[in-house]
């Protein structure tokens, strides 16, 4: 059987899995109590996870306060610059993609006043997963991707990704070496297979594009991620992505800003900023830290004022340094209670880490322990990984598909924005808030309605969770014909 005859197959038997799958959920004891309201991740943008006690109290207490905005912001520089030294600095945004616009439209983007044309600015994003957070600011280059973001962009048409273009500015999709691109999933698309990416060879190749460009070449990017199912497995002795590092290297090399895209990281806790020669880093503050919905971007100060003076916050009123009026951007201000929530989020993560890092460690257990009800001959080609960047647990099943046959089904980013990828929507047919799952890769975290009020892991729903997840994945693999 070819691979595209067993996405058919699937296709077809798509009303015969969920029903199994409802089946399975009655059989593990997923009960009407907690069918829908608890899930495999506390990182999901459309379903935010409850607000832990500390992060809850201070949010309440300072909502009832009288207090100048402008002093929760320096108190959040003065947690970053605590722990990263005083060449870094803050700021704040709405959500994590406010922070990626605001970083591509401020540093990237060519200058918009003056006489005669504005010049074309260009960055290189590579080309992986999530493609379409930081890698979606331009007009795809070569011709060959503009439809890269397909299925993501068909629906809003220029109001949805591509109406994010910057003026003026391309985006060149870098290849990396090792990694594979072949299509998969019932959206039958390219899927960024990145457990074999070979960073000295990748280097090579993204160095060649720069020097080809540097005319025109005004950033870089990347994710920030430290899994080998997102192509950042090589690590340093200090567990620092080295392909980030040497990403950074080359943008120092051309006098451009390296923007990291840290969506679902940890400051602090998880890939620092320091080791991995970022100029920004940029979060996404309610997925793993457990702060209200808000974005925080960390970085070099150089690249942090220009940030601060588009969103307004910099500069003197009422005889302070910092202010709070109109700019280009006022637009991200991300309010009040956001701020308040994301100072006792730094506080937590700085004075207690274990908080993150102990739920990362009994989740890995967990997983271990329910995937020997798959087969050996299949479950040996999972990458099972921790991660305190993400505080996470990835799942990469890529490694199946190496020999004769098909492997697992790998459903693409595609299938998900086109409610065709089996796993996400087998979970919520079994009650099971979906978490990421595509491209071959599945991330597991506590918070949906799996950790307490303080943030401990309530192990039996966790474990619930895990054990629905792996009674859909061999459901699908009976219908895929590999089990």
């Amino acid at each position: 059987m070819h691979k595209f005859q067993m996405y058919k197959k699937l296709m077809l038997e798509k009303g015969e899995i969920f029903a199994r799958a409802k089946e399975a959920a009655d059989d593990i004891g997923i009960g009407p109590e907690l069918s829908g309201k608890f899930g495999l991740t506390g990182a999901i943008s459309g379903v935010p996870a409850p607000l832990r006690n500390d992060i809850m109290e201070a949010t309440e207490k300072g909502a009832r306060e009288v207090m100048p905005l402008a002093g929760l912001v320096d108190e959040i520089r003065a947690l970053v610059k605590d722990y990263y030294g005083d060449e870094f600095d803050a700021v704040s945004t709405p959500t994590c993609e406010a922070g990626l616009w605001l970083a591509f439209d401020v540093l990237v983007s060519p200058p918009y006043t003056g006489r005669g044309d504005n010049y074309r600015s260009r960055y290189i994003a590579l080309y992986e997963k999530h493609l379409h957070h930081q890698g979606s600011y331009g007009r795809p280059f070569p011709a060959h991707y503009k439809d890269v973001l397909a299925e993501r962009g068909s629906t809003p048409g220029e109001l949805g990704f591509s109406g994010k273009r910057q003026f003026n500015t391309d985006v060149i999709l870098a290849r990396l070496k090792g990694a594979n691109y072949e299509p998969h999933g019932i959206k039958y698309h390219p899927c960024p297979q990145l457990t074999e990416v070979d960073v000295e060879g990748s280097m090579a190749s993204i160095r060649k594009i720069a020097e080809r460009h540097a005319d025109s070449l005004n950033g870089l990017t990347s994710l920030g991620y430290d899994t080998p199912g997102y192509g950042y497995g090589d690590l340093d002795t200090e567990g620092t992505p080295r392909l980030q590092q040497q990403l950074g290297e080359l943008a120092r090399d051309f006098d451009i800003p390296y923007i990291v895209d840290n969506a679902w990281g940890l400051p602090f806790v998880g890939v620092d900023i320091r080791r991995n020669n970022g100029d920004l880093m940029i979060y996404s503050m309610d997925k793993a830290t457990g702060a209200p919905t808000s974005g925080l971007i960390i970085g070099r100060e150089e690249y942090i004022v220009p940030l601060r003076r588009a969103l307004g916050v910099h500069g003197e009123r009422w005889g302070t340094t910092g202010s709070y009026g109109k700019a280009s951007h006022v637009i991200f201000d991300p309010g009040k209670e956001a701020l308040l929530g994301q100072v006792a989020a730094l506080r937590a993560l700085k004075d207690n880490p274990e908080l993150y890092r102990r739920p990362v460690e009994q989740i890995y257990e967990i997983v271990q322990e329910e995937l020997q009800a798959l087969p050996e001959s299949l479950r040996n080609d999972f990458i099972v990984t921790k991660s305190f960047n993400s505080g996470t647990v990835e799942i990469n099943y890529e490694p199946t598909w190496k020999g004769e046959g098909v492997g697992f089904p790998i459903f693409s980013i595609e299938d998900m924005y086109g409610s065709s990828n089996l796993l996400q929507s087998g979970l919520k047919e079994m009650g099971i808030i979906p978490t990421i799952a595509y491209d071959g890769n599945i991330f597991i975290s506590p918070g949906q309605n799996t950790t307490d009020d303080e943030g401990n892991l309530i192990e039996e729903r966790m474990r619930l969770a895990v054990k629905g997840l792996v009674r859909l994945m061999e459901i699908i693999g009976q219908h895929a014909g590999i089990i």
